[in-house]
């Protein structure tokens, strides 16, 4: 199986649990809730993504044959531990990257000593080994991964309030505020719902409040 990126590359983790860890973004192309194009955004089950999926023309994006390949290109990203060593992080998100991550390309990240994270809207199962799995519902689409560390929701959405999910198996609970139309009323709207609902956490895009990638 060949494995479709559409880039890899080093930052920090901008939001949920881990804002402001460094890590490895392995972007998988592809999402089955959206082809990616604009013509196609008005019919697609997820209508406010705001991330370019389609195609491997990214920085150290392609099509890699091999686990091995894959893992070579990300190990080569992470900065050389002078210090103390950390475990290298590395976050696969896409698109949807349950439609390509399997257990192999698992095995090959932990062989190399990698903590691995996924992002993914939890409409396909995960295969074992992964170590933090973090859920982003979508109205409109079949949860079927119900369970994990953290469950994300991208706020507001009709068809998708806090409280459908907040019942379920995950350790945390984060909600993110929709950029479009208006990110700061989303934000204001985020706000009001954590301070009156405790068990949920504000996440927002740090990434973008500091310019990085």
């Amino acid at each position: 199986m060949s494995y479709f990126i559409k880039e890899i590359f080093y930052s920090i983790q901008g939001e949920g649990f881990y804002s402001g860890r460094p890590a490895v973004f392995c972007r998988f192309a592809g999402c089955n809730l959206w082809s990616g194009k604009e013509a196609d955004r008005k019919k697609a089950v997820c209508k406010f993504c705001d991330t370019d999926f389609i195609g491997c023309d990214g920085s150290q994006g392609g099509e890699f044959p091999t686990p091995d390949q894959l893992v070579e290109i990300i190990c080569k990203l992470w900065p050389e531990k002078k210090l103390k060593p950390v475990r290298p992080f590395v976050v696969c998100t896409g698109g949807e990257p349950l439609l390509q991550l399997n257990v192999e390309l698992i095995e090959a990240l932990h062989k190399k000593g990698w903590e691995i994270a996924v992002e993914t809207n939890g409409t396909l199962l995960p295969p074992p080994g992964i170590d933090w799995i973090c859920v982003s519902p979508k109205a409109g689409a079949k949860l079927l991964l119900r369970s994990g560390q953290e469950l994300k929701l991208v706020f507001p959405q009709q068809g998708a309030q806090p409280e459908k999910y907040e019942a379920l198996d995950f350790q945390h609970f984060f909600l993110q505020p929709i950029a479009l139309p208006d990110l700061e009323i989303n934000t204001r709207l985020v706000l009001e719902y954590v301070l009156s609902h405790p068990k949920w956490r504000l996440s927002l895009q740090t990434h973008k409040i500091l310019g990085v990638k």
